[in-house]
């Protein structure tokens, strides 16, 4: 699963990468959290604000991510599947465990370049969709968010094409070599839904 992630880019960078048709909010350093206001990027290539975790009646807890796999079937999911949006991003964190120690890894593209997440949006709120890991990622989660390759965040965005085609783009990211550098956590993985910041 995606519990954190960063955006770390300049507006002006943002507005020139993703095309954006207005100016996004700063998001300079910003360490992303389950219930935190993000910066996504709708089908009219708007900057917009949602709050991350689809709301679902039977579940107390926002739906954070959504299995690319199993997308369709989820009839939670299934109401959004053609308001598809981007979600940009510096890089990712996840954890891996070793014995009783847990290691914070920050997971982005080599070169430092922005990515963008592929993600399903309603009026307030977003998901992001998971799919398997990238060979260097396996060692550290089994699960990674969808990474769109630059030339299929259009078509994924494109509300003429049904969702049955633009799964084609849920895959792993073999676009340019991942990074993870990895540090010691306190001891723990901190609590997903705490709303404070870092």
């Amino acid at each position: 699963m995606c519990g954190r992630y960063e955006i770390d880019v300049q507006p002006e960078k943002l507005v020139g990468r993703f095309k954006l048709s207005g100016s996004p909010p700063e998001s300079r350093g910003c360490q992303i959290r389950p219930g935190n206001r993000a910066l996504v990027i709708n089908a009219d290539r708007q900057p917009l604000l949602r709050s991350w975790g689809l709301r679902v009646s039977w579940n107390n807890q926002p739906l954070i991510n959504a299995r690319a796999e199993t997308l369709a079937g989820k009839k939670s999911f299934r109401p959004w599947l053609e308001n598809r949006c981007l979600v940009p991003a510096s890089a990712y964190f996840e954890w891996r465990k070793e014995g009783k120690a847990k290691l914070k890894n920050r997971i982005g593209r080599k070169d430092g370049e922005p990515i963008a997440f592929a993600g399903l949006m309603d009026r307030e709120n977003f998901t992001i969709i998971t799919c398997r890991p990238v060979p260097a990622i396996a060692r550290i989660h089994n699960r990674m968010p969808v990474i769109l390759k630059p030339r299929a965040e259009g078509m994924w965005l494109d509300g003429t094409l049904a969702f049955g085609e633009a799964a084609a783009f849920l895959v792993p990211f073999d676009d340019s070599p991942l990074k993870a550098e990895e540090e010691v956590a306190t001891g723990y993985q901190p609590d997903l839904f705490r709303q404070t910041r870092p």
